[in-house]
């Protein structure tokens, strides 16, 4: 296994969905505190990761929200602990939990299963710009 920061959380995402990279850019907007970072689903560390964690990809079409050391997290429930760890306003988020996350995860594998149709598909993963670069692993 590849060596990951320990003090950041890293996110692993869909790169060739659009929906999917155009939230990574908004998580880098809102992470002010410089939480996270990034990799995709299909790069080679995303896949040691997944590998490390015991995840069939095939079988969880799902954001992961990876804190190495710590736990990892899917679908509604990496999706609601990104945004309250921006803090502030986001913190209302957390209200979301009061939903089982079985009623949770069903909206979130509507989405997913939709992502491509709604928002299209890119041929390959997204390069990141020389500014956000440092984001990636």
């Amino acid at each position: 296994m590849v060596d990951l920061p320990t003090n950041k959380k890293i996110i692993l995402f869909d790169g060739v969905c659009n929906f999917c990279n155009d939230a990574v850019l908004k998580v880098i907007k809102y992470d002010t505190k410089n939480q996270f970072v990034f990799a995709s689903l299909q790069s080679y560390i995303g896949k040691e990761i997944t590998n490390h964690l015991g995840i069939d990809i095939t079988k969880i079409d799902s954001i992961i929200l990876y804190e190495p050391k710590i736990a990892y997290y899917i679908k509604s429930t990496a999706a609601l602990k990104i945004m309250i760890n921006f803090g502030g306003i986001w913190n209302l988020a957390t209200v979301f939990n009061l939903i089982p996350e079985t009623i949770r995860n069903y909206s979130y594998d509507f989405i997913a299963k939709n992502r491509y149709k709604w928002f299209g598909k890119k041929e390959v993963c997204m390069i990141p710009s020389k500014e956000i670069q440092k984001k990636f692993l």
